[in-house]
């Protein structure tokens, strides 16, 4: 009995519909598993930044909670004994530098976000609008951003300098022959070196917010000035909400870079050991553990009051603003 072989279908002509195909019945596929090459990849991308924040963020934040219970002078572990909360009451109740310093830092967030971060939020709507030179502007006010804070608080020690200073020489040209000492005198200190803080961290906000505001739709721009809305109204009742997430990582960011202030409070004063009217927790922090004599326990107390302030300010913002979105 002989076989008839099978010829292939052939193509269907040009205009014929396609007959639709059959639903596949069977078990779904599963899907590919990763080869060898590719789970390295992962491991290595993954596991090292995972390693690098858990040995140098969270094992050194585990290790100040623990000995912020203890005293420790930093040298023999064998010299580490438990003292349970006594740190934390010498801290809140014996402990003079404490309190000022907690003000400063209240000073210093409440300068940061009512000035400085305002103002960069403005100056990036205003070089959003192609205005004419805008990328020398940018450059320009960005430039401090680029320096580490220890440089422009040399730059600004400069400035402040009490008898070549840039500051008292504009004041000997006004006519005036008294020369003041911005950073010696404890009444004005701290605003000198806010000042200072303010014009690297203006910078920094109209980046960000210039980033933001090029993935913003211009047609909602349009949109309100042909209701008739003016420039003011705009920005207020259109960008500004519309930024939300921009706007969020601002304040965050503005937070974090005042709560955590050191660098350039630390160059401006003169290193360790804080003047009189620029104490804050950083240096607090600082003069424990790397003073003249060691409290390592004291220190990691001071760490440990600051890590707490930090996350209760960022996550009681995010929690409201989360349980607004969910609403």
């Amino acid at each position: 009995m002989s076989s008839t072989p099978v010829t292939p279908a052939a193509p269907a002509a040009p205009g014929t519909p396609d007959v639709p195909r059959r639903p596949r019945t069977g078990p779904p596929r599963r899907p590919r598993r990763l080869g060898p090459g590719d789970r390295l990849f992962l491991t290595v991308a993954i596991g090292i930044p995972l390693a690098a924040l858990l040995f140098f963020v969270w094992l050194p934040a585990l290790a100040s909670l623990g000995l912020s219970f203890t005293t420790w002078d930093g040298i023999d572990l064998a010299d580490i004994h438990w003292i349970g909360l006594d740190n934390y009451q010498q801290i809140f109740t014996n402990y003079p530098p404490f309190w000022p310093a907690v003000r400063h830092n209240v000073i210093w967030l409440l300068f940061t976000a009512l000035l400085p971060t305002p103002f960069g939020i403005f100056l990036a709507y205003q070089l959003d609008r192609k205005i004419r030179f805008t990328r020398v502007y940018q450059t320009a006010i960005f430039l401090p951003m680029v320096l580490s804070l220890a440089v422009v608080g040399f730059i600004w020690e400069i400035i402040y300098n009490p008898d070549t200073g840039l500051l008292n020489g504009l004041l000997s040209a006004a006519g005036s022959s008294h020369h003041i000492d911005w950073l010696g005198n404890a009444d004005l200190n701290l605003w000198a070196v806010l000042v200072a803080s303010g014009w690297r961290h203006t910078g920094y906000i109209m980046i960000l917010y210039l980033a933001g505001l090029k993935g913003f739709d211009p047609a909602l721009k349009e949109a309100a000035a042909l209701d008739g809305a003016n420039g003011r109204q705009t920005f207020l009742r259109v960008v500004f909400p519309a930024m939300k997430p921009v706007n969020i990582i601002i304040l965050v960011v503005t937070v974090m870079e005042s709560l955590r202030a050191f660098d350039i409070v630390y160059v401006l004063g003169g290193g360790v050991g804080s003047k009189p009217g620029m104490e804050l927790l950083s240096l607090l922090i600082t003069d424990n553990i790397i003073g003249e004599s060691s409290h390592i326990g004291y220190g990691s107390a001071l760490a440990v009051v600051l890590l707490l302030v930090s996350l209760a300010a960022i996550g009681t913002f995010l929690v409201q603003t989360f349980r607004k979105e969910d609403r």
